[in-house]
């Protein structure tokens, strides 16, 4: 025997190999489950036994003779319990402490291993080479054409932001008039549905009056029993809960698309609101919802609902 303590891989690859003081008389794995750990002990020709965590030894044992057998699992009540049997005839049984600690014995040998290990690391392509030939001559055009495109993201994305605040097409409104929050779901399999909304004032004292809810969906698909909710008053900080029954009516098996339809028009009324949701529902093939106040020709928040496929359809 060479005294070598050594591991390999799958496909017998050599990992790593460590010399030792004296032969080896025996090997038993040691699975510390509550430290999340496994050792293997090495019992050794001069009666000490070394437990190594990989290639690191971090704990050695002297036994009173040459162990010739060890066993390391439960023992009676205790989970860790190492059994070990003497060349003599003796019987010697350690329990671990709950406790114990394993650290590595040798530390400056640890870090010289570490420093006198080789990366492995890919060979260079022509493509890689060639790239990088490329990076260096026209590093300044391309770090120009990095900034003029991160520059056009964010004129866009401020852009798309302001667009977003003052055509109200966001479920938040951020107005100082009437700061409001509104979120929809869709309850049912179809082809009736229950749309859920809660509407809610963000702001801290002001109470907001006299606001209505209308709807706009395609006729050919879906007919709304609510067309028009009014609301008088919403508290500040308190959601308030609206529900209205939506029914498919199409047989095709078809779902609609969501889209916000902001108001155009001059609307001082809830009767000239309702008779331009009925001209609306004609132009368009989505269901949506949005908030207006009276006097108010363009909608404080909108909602995009995102209709699911009915999955039955029954007959009129």
């Amino acid at each position: 025997m060479d005294d070598m303590l050594s591991s390999y891989n799958n496909k017998g690859k050599c990992l790593w190999s460590i010399k030792l003081p004296t032969s080896i008389v025996t090997l038993e794995s040691v699975d510390i489950n509550i430290m999340g750990m496994r050792l293997v002990a090495v019992t050794l020709g001069n009666g000490l036994i070394h437990f190594y965590q990989d290639k690191f030894l971090v704990d050695v044992l002297a036994a009173e003779d040459v162990v010739s057998a060890v066993r390391f699992g439960r023992f009676g009540r205790e989970d860790n319990s190492l059994v070990m049997c003497m060349r003599g005839g003796g019987l010697c049984v350690k329990i671990l402490k709950r406790t114990a600690k394993f650290e590595i014995q040798d530390s400056a040998a640890t870090v010289r291993d570490l420093q006198n290990t080789k990366l492995n690391l890919p060979k260079k392509t022509k493509l890689f080479v060639d790239q990088t030939m490329r990076e260096r001559e026209h590093s300044v055009i391309m770090h120009r054409a990095f900034q003029h495109d991160l520059y056009r993201l964010r004129l866009t994305t401020a852009r798309s932001y302001v667009n977003a605040l003052t055509s109200s097409q966001n479920p938040v409104s951020y107005g100082a008039i009437d700061p409001l929050k509104l979120s929809a779901q869709v309850q049912g399999l179809g082809p009736k549905f229950i749309l859920h909304l809660e509407l809610q004032n963000t702001s801290r004292n002001k109470p907001s009056i006299n606001l209505f809810l209308t709807f706009h969906c395609d006729a050919r698909i879906y007919k709304i029993q609510k067309t028009y909710i009014p609301i008088s008053f919403l508290a500040p900080g308190l959601p308030y809960t609206f529900v209205t029954p939506v029914e498919c009516v199409s047989e095709m098996n078809i779902s609609d698309i969501i889209k916000i339809v902001p108001n155009i028009l001059n609307c001082d009324t809830p009767s000239k609101i309702f008779l331009m949701s009925i001209f609306l529902s004609f132009l368009l093939d989505s269901l949506g919802g949005f908030r207006l106040k009276q006097g108010q020709n363009i909608p404080i928040i909108t909602a995009m609902i995102n209709m699911p496929v009915s999955e039955g359809f029954q007959p009129m």
